[in-house]
């Protein structure tokens, strides 16, 4: 059982990287309508959280959330697909980039709007408090969105409920080009779980198993009635804040960036430990080989997707039409 969570952990790891790169390649041909964010270098930290969920469990995201829905479990296609506007995508190209919902994997939507996830997931959570389903709701969110006021708003909610939900912060140590030290009074976000009577856990976002256990004891602790879990993944960000996107001036040192991609690239990392592990290369090289096909196939689909229709536009706008009075 254990090698198969760590198998599925890599291949889900390199699903994400391959989307990241090949949505990037994308971006530089002129297919990507809109802004996009990668998420590559922060693959443990969102396979470790999301493994640790049932299938039946929420996740909401960020704008910088390709690879939240994956991690999940969800299908390339649709996904790609959405990213180029098609009307085969996850949202059937109404949403791009930053607006992914696939609810066959429990993602109830990720928002450009910095923390507008996390009280969609405190929602859900409440939601399955009330209904006594048994389901846990994790939102993810990043180190600029902690300052944001909605977080407090919930977990203060959350813990006096004592919901089921998970709030993990992906803190890449920049919101866009600003430095968590310039805007942080301390710089670790799960300390400020302590304000609220709740578990706080720092884990590096950059090792799977460390984020999964963290993650998992959170679950346990949440499906026992005992409330929310405040989780701090300390990650990095390998690319500008946007693809494509020139900053002018240097917020990162050349040596940071090359710390990060040379010594903790987490799929390099987790790629060791399962070799040191007892894992046979060949293994890895063909789950290597197969998600190579997987994202070959999800761009394929893609480009060879239609467009939606104009006149389709403002379908799925509104949940009723709007009776017009005159």
């Amino acid at each position: 059982m254990k090698n198969d969570i760590q198998s599925e952990a890599y291949f889900r790891m390199l699903k994400i990287r391959g989307f990241e790169q090949a949505v990037k390649q994308l971006v530089t041909e002129g297919e990507v309508p809109g802004a996009v964010h990668s998420s590559i270098g922060q693959e443990a930290a969102i396979v470790g959280a999301c493994m640790a969920l049932a299938d039946s469990d929420y996740i909401s995201g960020t704008h910088r959330s390709h690879g939240h829905p994956i991690g999940k479990g969800a299908k390339l296609e649709p996904l790609m697909a959405e990213i180029l506007g098609k009307a085969t995508g996850v949202c059937k190209g109404r949403g791009g980039s930053m607006h992914f919902t696939d609810t066959s994997v429990g993602s109830i939507g990720e928002s450009a709007i910095v923390g507008g996830g996390i009280p969609i997931a405190t929602g859900a959570a409440l939601s399955a408090q009330v209904k006594g389903t048994g389901q846990v709701a994790l939102t993810f969110f990043g180190d600029g969105a902690s300052n944001e006021g909605v977080l407090a708003e919930c977990l203060n909610m959350a813990a006096i409920w004592k919901l089921p939900v998970i709030f993990f912060c992906e803190n890449n140590g920049y919101a866009a080009v600003t430095p968590a030290k310039n805007t942080h009074g301390q710089p670790d976000v799960a300390r400020r779980a302590d304000g609220y009577g709740i578990p706080g856990v720092i884990v590096d976002g950059q090792d799977f198993d460390a984020v999964y256990t963290a993650t998992q004891e959170a679950v346990a602790r949440a499906k026992a009635g005992e409330g929310p879990t405040l989780i701090e993944a300390k990650t990095y960000r390998f690319d500008e804040h946007c693809v494509g996107l020139f900053i002018n001036g240097a917020y990162r040192s050349a040596e940071e960036i090359e710390h990060f991609t040379n010594d903790r690239d987490p799929v390099t990392l987790y790629r060791e430990a399962l070799i040191k592990g007892g894992f046979a290369e060949s293994a890895l090289t063909e789950i290597e080989g197969e998600v190579a096909q997987l994202i070959q196939g999800a761009v394929t689909f893609a480009k060879e997707s239609a467009y939606p229709e104009p006149e389709e536009a403002f379908e799925l706008v509104h949940a009723s039409p709007i009776a017009i009075r005159r």
